[in-house]
């Protein structure tokens, strides 16, 4: 099942100080307002990949996108 995902623009509030990739349902769960949405994909790792093409630091999100996490 494909799921909806978006890159936060906003650095600020993450540990590492990078765009992190959340799945959409998290990012409005946490009530993110500043970020992409990347797209419906059939994992992390692909929403990921589209996220880098606009972010180079982009990483998973410990919570919603483990298996893309890296810290």
């Amino acid at each position: 099942m494909k799921l909806k995902y978006c890159v936060n623009n906003d650095t600020t509030h993450n540990p590492g100080y990078h765009h992190e990739v959340h799945t959409l349902k998290h990012a409005e769960e946490l009530k993110i307002s500043n970020k992409i949405i990347l797209g419906s994909f059939d994992n992390c790792a692909e929403a990921l990949k589209e996220a880098r093409k606009l972010y180079a630091n982009a990483d998973g999100c410990k919570i919603c996108c483990y298996e893309c996490h890296t810290g």
